[in-house]
């Protein structure tokens, strides 16, 4: 039976900015849909660390350890993405599939996650009746995990799926295009959720945070909609004994490529992300911004991020090597950190901003290229593409949520000293909390480059010719 045409062949080329990212065994109507795992996990994600985390403080008055705590939760598992992912590659089911199995069951980890969590933090801002102890926060936990492990599980598989069906030249746009909808999904979430929000009561709190949970759903459900191919497995094979994950993982890591990549992915992470939580205060604290001016730095990073989106898949659609982008990646956000770092002396809000969009531009390139060469390692023994992106995944996270703490940990620590002059009168000012996270950044870019410089050398002694050329002339 011939297959209907996509809506999408009717619109020119130009008109359709990933229509490159297409090919014939991923077409670009079912790539579109298959990108909505992301909107769904871009939602969730602003729901945790965002939205919950400003109800929770201000309007039901939770402790801010505690909401901090609840907010780590999620980090936690992100370790175990390795191993969801290595679960998804030795899958064995009667009819074949191996990612779609783990895109359902982590979206209803998600779904249940969100569906209980209005009620658990109701619970634990004391707006209920139920009066024991540690009850909300032992409820609000199990929700902030179950909805943590189903983004976890979601974005693995969903990855994974994704490097399934796309080809080795059309990768680097399927992955800049998941990138798109993940900010996409946490942009328009953000600004929809804090709208119907704008008149907070414990009902409208619980419609919201259930109505997310649905779509959430409804999102994921028409992503995995036949998207992964039926292959009918016979009792044997599903009876046949699987690889165990440390075997899968000592194959993943012979040869030091893949570890080396994860070291890289992990330093990386951490360097790009202290400054997550800082660079708002320091815009308002430092350099006397407003709060309408500040909330512009969100905007200026998210288009930095998305400019550095689409140069990766331009310039990796031209066969540039993933490495060297990575490097100059990091070069940018080794720039971006500085202009910030200047912005406070010289009192210039315009090249605080420019930072600010920098840092999105640099660690944008660097996550694609480091994704990129990720789903490029080679298959070898029992490591497949699920157990290499679960790996790059947790490293990730794990990076991101420990930056996060560790950044406003050392600013408020350096700033105690700083201010009661136990650093000495030049440093004797708010800004030098700050400014020691933005130079740790700094440092930490150069180590990355340090680790990453024999992934480089080794790719280029690959490719060189072999013979007489290889002598210096």
């Amino acid at each position: 039976m011939s297959q209907r045409p996509s809506p999408f062949t009717r619109i020119p080329a130009e008109f359709l900015p990933f229509a490159d990212a297409a090919s014939a065994d991923l077409p670009l109507g079912q790539l579109l849909r298959l990108s909505l795992f992301q909107v769904s996990v871009g939602m969730a994600s602003v729901m945790l660390l965002g939205t919950l985390n400003r109800v929770m403080i201000v309007e039901l008055g939770v402790a801010a350890t505690v909401v901090a705590i609840m907010i780590a939760l999620p980090v936690l598992i992100a370790p175990f993405r390795a191993l969801l992912g290595f679960r998804s590659d030795t899958h064995r089911s009667a009819i074949g599939w191996k990612r779609i199995p783990y895109l359902w069951f982590g979206s209803i980890w998600q779904m249940g996650g969100l569906a209980v969590m209005p009620f658990a933090l109701l619970v634990l801002g004391g707006h209920s009746t139920l009066h024991v102890p540690f009850a909300g926060e032992a409820l609000a936990a199990i929700s902030f995990l179950m909805a943590g492990l189903g983004i976890h599980m979601t974005q693995t598989a969903g990855l994974a799926l994704a490097c399934d069906r796309a080809t080795p030249e059309t990768r680097p746009k399927v992955v800049a295009l998941l990138y798109v909808m993940f900010l996409i999904g946490m942009g328009a979430s953000a600004l929809i959720v804090g709208w119907l929000l704008r008149d907070f009561s414990d009902l409208r709190l619980i419609r919201v945070v259930q109505g997310a949970a649905v779509v959430g759903m409804v999102l994921n459900l028409i992503a995995l909609w036949r998207q992964e191919k039926v292959r009918p497995m016979s009792a044997e094979e599903r009876a046949a004994p699987r690889p165990r994950f440390s075997d899968a993982w000592s194959d993943l890591l012979s040869g030091g490529q893949a570890g080396r990549l994860l070291a890289v992915v992990f330093l990386g992470t951490m360097a790009f992300n202290m400054q997550d939580v800082l660079l708002e205060p320091y815009g308002g604290e430092i350099l006397g911004l407003s709060v309408s001016s500040t909330t512009v730095l969100t905007a200026m990073w998210a288009t930095g991020a998305l400019a550095g989106y689409g140069l990766s898949a331009r310039l990796l659609g031209l066969g540039r090597d993933p490495i060297r982008l990575s490097c100059g990646g990091i070069l940018v956000g080794i720039v971006a950190f500085s202009a910030v770092i200047f912005s406070a002396p010289m009192q210039a809000p315009m090249l605080f901003f420019t930072g600010a969009g920098l840092i999105g531009f640099g660690g944008g390139i660097f996550a694609v290229c480091t994704l990129i060469s990720t789903m490029s390692l080679p298959e070898q023994g029992f490591a497949g593409r699920g157990l290499a992106l679960g790996a790059w995944g947790a490293a990730q996270a794990t990076a991101s949520g420990l930056a996060i703490a560790l950044g406003g940990a050392l600013r408020d620590i350096v700033n105690v000293q700083a201010l009661k002059g136990n650093l000495g009168t030049a440093l004797d000012s708010a800004a030098t909390g700050y400014s020691f996270v933005y130079h740790a950044e700094i440092a930490l870019l150069f180590i990355t480059l340090i680790v990453l410089g024999p992934l480089a050398t080794r790719k280029r002694r690959a490719a060189a010719p072999s013979g007489l050329p290889e002598f210096p002339t």
